[in-house]
């Protein structure tokens, strides 16, 4: 993993932070750092001002829920999966979360509803069924702090957009860190950070990162063609 190198950021609670840049930057450090996947050899991580460290294992992961690009399935039922962060929750909760998560129709759809084996690893699920499952476990954890590594990259963009509207929602009222390459979903972050090389090169929010003129406004020309001055954004 790439070393980072005194990096400073702040993420205020109930806010939505997002990291661009590279592949290989450390962004995904940056994430796997918070949830103690790694430990800091220097400096520190904090919660709430408490180190992650001072943190009992099951009292950090409590807090903290993470979507990835490639979803994790057990190979169990649609209801195991779901249920996976809180396995007691009641079949009424477990419902909810996937009513949120825009997977219940889908689900009371096939012969045996959350009941249904998934296979191993969600083989017998599409990539879009599979990301909504762990949206609904989400949901039905309810963390602190929600973790969204590249949720939706490998998704086509029917998919992408239907998914995105369920993390819009996941994402409000919490704290939130979200990496993305497709700079369309991450518009209205409170705060965008580029990182590169290990280190946080710029930092701000849509529209004062486009004025400075960096990376970022290269990135999203190159994206989405050359910004005209006076646009509206």
């Amino acid at each position: 993993r790439p070393v980072l190198q005194g990096v400073s950021l702040t993420c205020p609670e109930r806010s939505l932070t997002a990291l661009v840049g590279p592949s290989g930057s450390g962004k995904t450090t940056l994430t796997r750092l918070v949830a103690r996947f790694w430990d800091v050899s220097e400096g520190s991580v904090s919660i709430g001002g408490v180190d992650v460290r001072d943190m009992r294992p099951d009292e950090l992961m409590q807090q903290i829920s993470l979507v990835f690009q490639d979803v994790y399935l057990f190979d169990g039922t649609i209801r195991d999966n779901i249920a996976y962060g809180r396995p007691d929750a009641t079949t009424a909760e477990i419902v909810e979360a996937a009513k949120r998560a825009n997977i219940d129709a889908f689900v009371r759809g096939l012969s045996d509803g959350y009941d249904t084996y998934v296979g191993e690893r969600g083989a017998r699920l599409s990539g879009g069924q599979k990301q909504r499952i762990a949206i609904a476990r989400v949901f039905l954890k309810d963390p602190r702090i929600l973790i969204l590594d590249e949720a939706t990259s490998a998704l086509d963009n029917e998919s992408e957009r239907a998914i995105q509207k369920s993390l819009e929602e996941l994402s409000a009222g919490r704290t939130t860190l979200v990496i993305a390459h497709r700079l369309s979903t991450i518009r209205g972050a409170d705060l965008i950070a580029v990182v590169e090389d290990g280190r946080v090169a710029e930092r701000g929010t849509h529209e004062q990162l486009l004025a400075l003129g960096g990376t970022y406004a290269h990135y999203y020309e190159m994206q989405f063609g050359p910004v005209e001055q006076g646009a509206v954004l």
